[in-house]
């Protein structure tokens, strides 16, 4: 009998906190790919692996994706009518789209002038409730929790921890894939919760259950048989401008071009500080130059596009190989958390510098195509 994948909530059941009856809000999530890079590898001389897993490949082009699906699905378990979130753009392109697949309204707080247009794009297509404040996400977050106190909605952040249990699951399909946890994984930081529910995933996947009261939601998992017998040191990156995990508190004015982390008061602050400290891993910035830098060549020398934040792991992941931080041979994955079409004015930035014009002619394009492969 042919198999047709249904989206995490199904494939992961019995390793969420979700009830066995609860009708899945899905739109086929997860199972995003595992690629292994090769040039860039030898451009920086490393003889270990480098793979990203390409989260960009989700149906609304994020991460955001596999936590959106447990956390509508609880939510309208539970007889929720609404969500509501604060974002940057990609949890609220995420929730508009869950909302819609369940039948429920989404209110979304956005700051003013602080959010690409590709994902804006999304909740407008979705029907959200779009409210967009004169104030950063930190002050939208404040906004939605005040409302979420009085108001008869469920906030889908990632303050909700049914976020948290859907965005492990990618940890378990790593080790699927790779046979065992890798040495090392990099991932952007800005709020927060996705490296802390990475380190939920792998930690359940040694045989444990759930790390800590604080990480779950309310019904802590009991262990399962092991996947892996080891758990990968945790790697946070953070945009300069962004960097409270650096500064050592939070940031009142975050600017980054990487808006999907320009966040200046985490909301799993202390999470974070947890995995940091029991991986032996570390959290350390890069300019947005940097992450650019590498945005282009991940997807010129690789074939991948993603958006800027996102190249922040691997930006980080090759800074440290050279420094020697992360072992030659060693294995190592980078979580790419959105796709590059989210955000199409950066990418575009000189675009057209790079456009060549010559005539209609089949020995122009022949003559150009020569002196290229030259």
């Amino acid at each position: 009998m042919p198999h047709r994948y249904t989206g995490l909530v199904e494939a992961y059941r019995n390793r969420l906190p979700i009830s066995a009856e609860a009708r899945a809000i899905s739109l086929g999530e997860g199972n995003t790919p595992l690629i292994e890079l090769d040039n860039l590898v030898r451009d920086v001389g490393f003889g270990g692996r480098i793979l990203v897993k390409y989260e960009g490949l989700n149906p609304t082009g994020s991460f955001k994706d596999r936590g959106m699906t447990v956390a509508v699905t609880q939510a309208v378990d539970e007889g929720a009518r609404a969500v509501i979130c604060a974002s940057t753009g990609n949890t609220s392109a995420a929730a508009a789209a869950y909302a819609a697949r369940a039948g429920i309204t989404a209110l979304v707080v956005v700051p003013d002038g602080k959010i690409a247009a590709g994902k804006l794009a999304q909740a407008v297509m979705h029907g959200a409730v779009i409210v967009q404040i004169e104030g950063n996400f930190d002050a939208g977050m404040r906004l939605v929790k005040e409302v979420g106190e009085t108001s008869p909605v469920t906030i889908v952040n990632s303050i909700n921890p049914y976020r948290l249990q859907g965005q492990k699951t990618a940890a378990f399909e790593i080790v699927d894939a790779l046979g065992a946890a890798p040495d090392y994984h990099c991932l952007p930081v800005g709020n927060a919760g996705n490296i802390t529910a990475h380190w939920i995933g792998y930690t359940e996947a040694i045989g444990q259950g759930t790390p800590a009261c604080a990480f779950c939601a309310g019904d802590c998992r009991a262990p399962h048989p092991a996947m892996t017998d080891r758990r990968p040191v945790m790697l946070g990156f953070q945009a300069s401008g962004s960097a409270p995990f650096m500064r050592g508190g939070p940031v009142a004015d975050p600017d980054t071009v990487a808006t999907a982390i320009r966040i200046g008061d985490p909301q799993s602050w202390e999470p974070a500080h947890v995995v940091q400290k029991e991986s032996g891993g570390w959290f350390d910035e890069l300019s947005d130059e940097e992450i650019l830098d590498t945005q282009a060549k991940l997807a010129e020398r690789e074939g991948v596009f993603c958006e800027p934040a996102s190249a922040a792991s691997l930006a980080g992941a090759l800074r440290d190989i050279k420094r020697g931080k992360i072992a030659d041979g060693s294995t190592v994955v980078c979580t790419l958390t959105g796709h590059g079409l989210k955000d199409p004015e950066i990418a575009m930035r000189g675009a057209l510098d790079h456009i060549v014009k010559v005539p209609a002619e089949r020995g122009a394009i022949a003559d150009l195509l020569a002196k290229k492969m030259a």
